[in-house]
């Protein structure tokens, strides 16, 4: 069993993100939730935008420190070495003091025979203390609604990473609209995608999605209508994945999204961002005409895709072939709500 602590605001978001990475994924609390386990090396957690750590459990009380305390007295330890304490109030959710936190805890495991280490330890004891509401029925399993009140203690097994992209305004290519880097990140993994497959990203624009795919060893194929967005990718992805014969496989072309030219099934998943209404030039039945092609070729080529847009997509993606595997909604500002689809191909 394995303590994960989310990252973001939206839970249920991470904790689907987190289900790519992890199996069994169930929300306790306001930015903390369970997995059953989480691969033999931890590689697909550190990858994870919204997840910021994974922890081997030890044990799960009541978010309070006494609770806390006698949960961990009472806890079998596995380990043996120097160790360090270190406590989370996720999100401020709690009166719990993280620093009298850590003398308590420390002082448990001092007791107990441990060396403490605050500089080097061998390893770390994270507790995260969470209360609130838990995420909305329905969005993932576990999360009932309600409140919440946990402190999940643990050892810590794998910090993700996060090691995203520069803000889309510091890269050598820019345009206005661009999406921001951990979003880019949790979409190529909700796609499905990992080291070894192949993302396509039919409606590239800067190339957010394939670079992301790429700094986390995936293979990406790109295009888009717009020659200077195809000049731009292949600019922004040779700055910071590198020349594609030096690690990850990607190619970046001019091309249709609802016309491409690849054979079925050539790729393992489909992820784009599909033009806003609002900011497009493009007419409404125009904008219809295109998602709707881009769904039938990404229905041709993969088994999966990711939709992202600023309007509700489900009819158009069922009449493609796709069934909807999970759907959300996510507020950028306050004139813009993306919503984000999950396909697989029946």
């Amino acid at each position: 069993m394995y303590w994960l602590e989310l990252a973001g605001e939206e839970d249920a978001f991470a904790a689907f993100e987190a289900s790519t990475a992890a199996t069994g994924v169930d929300l306790l609390g306001p930015g903390v939730a369970s997995a059953g386990s989480i691969g033999r090396d931890g590689s697909s957690i550190a990858r994870l935008a919204y997840t910021r750590a994974a922890h081997d459990a030890i044990a799960r009380t009541d978010a309070d420190l006494a609770g806390a305390t006698a949960a961990l007295e009472a806890a079998p330890l596995d380990r043996t070495g120097s160790v360090a304490v270190r406590a989370r109030n996720v999100r401020n959710t709690t009166d719990v003091s993280t620093s009298e936190a850590e003398r308590e805890l420390g002082g448990v495991l001092v007791d107990r025979g441990f060396d403490v280490d605050l500089d080097d330890p061998d390893h770390v004891l994270r507790a995260l203390f969470s209360a609130g509401e838990r995420a909305e029925h329905g969005a993932v399993p576990g999360a009932d609604g309600g409140d919440a009140s946990v402190c999940a203690l643990g050892w810590v097994a794998v910090e993700a990473a996060r090691d995203f992209a520069p803000k889309p305004t510091d890269r050598p290519f820019f345009q206005p609209g661009s999406m921001a880097p951990a979003d880019a990140r949790a979409y190529v993994n909700l796609s499905g995608v990992a080291p070894g497959r192949t993302l396509l990203d039919p409606m590239c624009g800067t190339g957010g999605l394939p670079l992301e795919a790429g700094l986390v060893g995936d293979d990406a194929l790109a295009c888009d209508a717009q020659r200077k967005m195809v000049r731009g990718t292949r600019a922004n992805l040779r700055e910071y994945v590198g020349d594609a014969s030096d690690g990850p496989s990607w190619h970046v072309a001019r091309g249709d999204a609802t016309d491409l030219p690849l054979r079925d099934d050539a790729v393992d998943a489909v992820a784009f961002d599909a033009p806003y209404g609002r900011q497009s030039k493009i007419a409404r039945h125009e904008l219809t005409d295109l998602v709707s092609g881009a769904l039938v070729e990404a229905a041709r080529v993969a088994p999966r895709a990711l939709l992202v847009a600023d309007r509700d997509w489900r009819v158009e993606a069922r009449a493609a072939g796709w069934t909807v595997d999970a759907v959300f909604e996510r507020r950028v500002h306050r004139s813009l709500t993306r919503h984000v689809l999950v396909l697989d191909r029946p």
